[in-house]
């Protein structure tokens, strides 16, 4: 290889900015979230299929145009103030998901990863921090599934994460088996959600200071019970399961 023996003048660009070629007959509008098509690599209003890159400083009318016959002009990192459903003051530090260009919610299996909740405004409505680059999805690569109802583990479920957003639903746990890693989520604000995970009557659930009896459920208490918390199951052994991984206040039924 030969270094260089004279100047280059090199294009830079700035940090939080990126410009991507957009798909035929759309139009981008100014301040939506934008993805990529994982086919082509074209910009379009974020869909639930795309990958999240930022968010349009300014319109992009590519309605009349082929693809790429326009770029979009985005900021892919910052702060922003977003309108996210069902955001209280305990939300700081969430995750946030978008299911298309406008609509934001903290439920992973609803939409794309955006951010994470930075402040609180008001009911509704938070300051999100995003940074396309760097920050990752906590739920990445995990089998994802919003629980309004009573829900029984089998074994089709290893490996599921499983999001309660309803107050007082049970998640039944089968005869110990070679299940593993299940994930229980409290989707829900604070205080509004019990979640109870249940096992089998000749099993226990062994965790971190809980004093373990076969038939007990582990309750994520109410009273304290935030958004995000969680535990993460694992096959035991004859006595039954294992918590691996515990977030919130988690208690054994009496």
């Amino acid at each position: 290889m030969t270094t260089r023996a004279s100047d280059i003048a090199r294009n830079f660009e700035l940090g939080t900015i990126n410009e991507i070629p957009v798909i035929a007959s759309d139009i981008i509008y100014e301040g939506s979230a934008v993805g990529i098509v994982d086919a082509s690599g074209h910009a379009r209003p974020l869909t639930s299929a795309d990958k999240f890159v930022g968010f349009a400083e300014s319109k992009c009318d590519n309605s009349t145009g082929a693809a790429a016959a326009k770029n979009v002009r985005v900021r892919k990192s910052g702060l922003v103030q977003l309108s996210v459903s069902g955001a209280v003051i305990t939300d700081v530090g969430q995750p946030v998901y978008a299911s298309d260009d406008d609509t934001f919610v903290f439920t992973p299996t609803s939409g794309i990863f955006i951010g994470f909740v930075h402040r609180f405004v008001s009911s509704g409505v938070v300051v999100v921090a995003f940074d396309v680059d760097n920050f990752i999805d906590p739920y990445a690569g995990k089998t994802l599934e919003t629980v309004t109802a009573d829900v029984t583990i089998d074994a089709t479920d290893s490996g599921r994460c499983f999001f309660v957003t309803t107050d007082a639903k049970i998640i039944t746990l089968p005869a110990v088996e070679g299940i593993t890693g299940v994930q229980i989520v409290n989707g829900a604000a604070f205080g509004t959600v019990a979640v109870t995970v249940s096992p089998n009557a000749n099993d226990m659930i062994e965790g971190p200071g809980i004093t373990a009896a076969d038939n007990k459920d582990i309750v994520n208490t109410k009273a304290t019970a935030r958004r995000g918390d969680y535990i993460l199951l694992e096959y035991g052994d004859a006595n039954g399961w294992s918590i691996n991984k515990m977030v919130g206040t988690w208690a054994r039924e009496a």
